[in-house]
């Protein structure tokens, strides 16, 4: 019964992170040039990740990108293994949903492209920040830092 705040959270995370997608590259048309939202805070910029979160490692063979998927789905069931193995928060449950929906997003961005599609670029301060990334990225990245802030351990 517990379970369902992460299936939840893990289905709105991989919607929006899919729908913003397909609203920025395919109705936005980012691919055609940069859309400045918040110059130079947030700039849509069209990008294709061939590596992890934050196009880092990126690979450009076929087998990186199986590997990607593989690790992506170990990992994703790992968080659900481990979940329903502990007594979780509320708020555990609902950033696991987070990290496992955004994970399967980008999953189904490398079956269908072979790439994860990225549009969200932000810079500021007199730093101009080349990375692009997605809405998946941040549901995965606030998921693991909720899960560690979060888990209900006291220190020793």
């Amino acid at each position: 019964m517990r379970m369902r705040l992460l299936l939840w959270a893990a289905l709105a995370a991989f919607l929006i992170d899919q729908i913003s997608k397909y609203l920025v590259v395919q109705v936005m048309r980012v691919a055609e040039g940069n859309i400045d939202v918040l110059p130079p805070l947030l700039v849509f910029k069209y990008g294709e990740n061939r590596g992890i979160n934050f196009g880092l490692f990126q690979g450009d063979s076929e087998a990186a990108r199986w590997v990607l998927i593989g690790i992506s789905l170990v990992i994703s069931v790992g968080v659900l293994i481990w979940l329903m193995r502990t007594a979780p928060s509320k708020l555990m449950l609902f950033c696991g949903g987070l990290l496992i929906g955004g994970a399967l997003a980008n999953v189904l961005d490398r079956v269908l492209y072979g790439y994860v599609l990225d549009f969200l670029n932000m810079s500021c301060c007199g730093i101009n920040n080349p990375f692009v990334f997605n809405l998946a990225d941040v549901f995965i990245f606030a998921g693991a830092i909720g899960l560690v802030l979060f888990d209900g351990k006291k220190p020793s």
